[in-house]
This record gives structure tokens, sequence and C-alpha cells, in this order.
């Protein structure tokens, strides 16, 4: 897995007020009904959010992360990847999300965001980003050679093995966060991946945090702190870029 049980997202730069948060259920065009954390801001910026777990689905972590988008003024929505197997309860921390996570495909991942993306561009009607973690920041950006109407896609901590066979596809800008000291996933692959994208010209932002490890996007890690908090600027930065 990804974060510790216990981890909580850092605060953006600056905090604002949110109106309101929620557990909800969504219903996917395929019939499928999850579960999924709703957080709208006070002060909207115009830019929505889906947020793409890693391999334990909707953890506190990812309630708490999409208020923090709401508190930066993002209408935002994270979303659990096991309602087909798991129905729409909610889990303990002693989840086994080992035996699960083989039943995930890109293609339900896909539709679960498109259900979500639905969800928070009914709430607002402004471009819409994805931002996954580990597991799910490769399924964010895959999401770049998808139809799916998104301004652009982010992620952390994500593994470039596990968008090659999409990657030719890849039309929409996407944002990799990575971290130097990433024991998942050596630096030298995403330089690989970035001298790919910058030579067919694709729109793409990578910034490796030298020695930083992997989840280091984590309030409790104090000596990352400058890491987290460039990376927020980095996330603030792209989705301001790609709304106006």
């Amino acid at each position: 897995m990804c974060h510790d049980d216990d981890s909580r997202p850092p605060s953006p730069p600056v905090v604002g007020e949110v109106a309101s948060h929620a557990l909800i259920t969504l219903t996917g065009s395929d019939g499928n009904s999850f579960a999924a954390y709703q957080a709208v801001p006070a002060t909207p910026n115009g830019r929505n959010v889906v947020i793409l777990p890693d391999v334990r689905g909707l953890h506190p972590y990812y309630e708490q992360l999409a208020i923090r988008f709401a508190e930066a003024g993002f209408h935002a929505v994270a979303f659990d990847y096991f309602g087909r197997t798991q129905g729409v309860a909610q889990r303990g921390d002693d989840f086994d999300w080992q035996s699960e996570i083989g039943t995930l495909t890109p293609d339900g991942v896909a539709a679960d965001v498109a259900a979500s993306a639905a969800h928070v561009g009914s709430l607002n009607s402004g471009p819409t980003f994805t931002l996954g973690f580990c597991f799910g920041g490769s399924h964010s950006w895959r999401l770049s050679a998808s139809d799916l109407d998104l301004a652009g896609v982010m992620g952390f901590y994500g593994r470039p093995s596990m968008i090659a066979d999409v990657e030719e596809a890849f039309t929409k800008p996407l944002l990799l966060l990575a971290g130097g000291n990433d024991g998942a996933t050596p630096v030298s692959q995403f330089e690989a991946l970035d001298a790919r994208l910058t030579e067919r010209g694709l729109d793409h932002e990578l910034y490796v945090y030298d020695d930083a490890p992997h989840s280091f996007f984590d309030r409790a890690f104090a000596e990352w702190k400058p890491a987290c908090d460039d990376a927020w600027t980095r996330i603030l930065a792209f989705t301001e870029r790609l709304s106006s």
C-alpha cells in the first residue's frame, strides 16, 4: 500500500473554507455502484478534481485529501475501486486489498472515473483533472489516452511500466510527481518516460524530489514538508495553466 493507516495529506498553501463534505454513492454507466467522498469549496476556483486512491481504495487519507482540495477551491471527489466486489459499505484498516486488487481492470477504473467526473461536473461546470497515488497514479496517467473530457491527468508515485501499453495514445497533458528515493520505481524510468514524451512534443511536467521516499506527500513527514509544499504549488500551477 502507499500511505500508512494513520497518514493524512498536507494542507494546501492557502486554506479556505469548505462548504460541505460527505460520503456518497455513485453509479457508473456499467451499473456499478461504488462509494465516493465529495468535498465542496465555499469559494470555488472553477476547477474540479477526481482523486484515484492507492491500492486500498477509499481510505480516510483520500477522504481528507478531497477536503484539502476543497480548501484550495476545487470541487473534489475521491472514489473507491471495489464497488464491484465489496459494495459501498465502509471498510476497516484490516481490508485485504491484496486479494481484491487483481479484480480491477483499466476499463473498470476508467468507468468509475467517468462517473466521478460526471458527478463533480454536475456540481461545477469547470475543467476536470484527475490525481492518483501509486496504483492510482498510474491509472490517472493512463487516462491521458482515454476519451474522457479531462483537462489534465496528475499522479504521485506511479509506475511507467503500468502505462506502457497506452503511452503512444497519450493526448492529454500530464503532471508526474516522483520521489528520488522511491524504492518501488527507479528515477531512471521517469527520466526515460520524460524523454519519450518530450520527443513526441506532448504537454507534460515531471518533478523528482531528491531523496524523497515513496508516499512522501504526508503531513507527518516533517522532513519532506518542502517537497509537499512544492508539490502543492506544482498541482495548483498545472491546473491553473490548463484552465485559462
